[in-house]
């Protein structure tokens, strides 16, 4: 897998997860949601992504 299918399928799980938590532990995980989602809209506009970055350091093979 490249390192955009690990972006998106860390964005996902991270969504998941935070929607979970706030339906079932506390509302202000949906923070954490909208904290992700600005990170991908900025992404978008800068190239720039800290998910990104680490996935880099840990070797995972770019894009084709």
């Amino acid at each position: 897998m490249n390192i955009e299918k690990w972006l998106r399928l860390v964005a996902g799980v991270a969504v998941l997860i935070s929607i979970t938590l706030g339906l079932t532990v506390n509302p202000w995980w949906f923070a954490f949601t909208a904290f992700v989602g600005v990170n991908l809209l900025q992404s978008g506009f800068t190239n720039w992504c800290p998910v990104k970055w680490a996935l880099e350091r840990m070797g995972v093979p770019p894009c084709s």
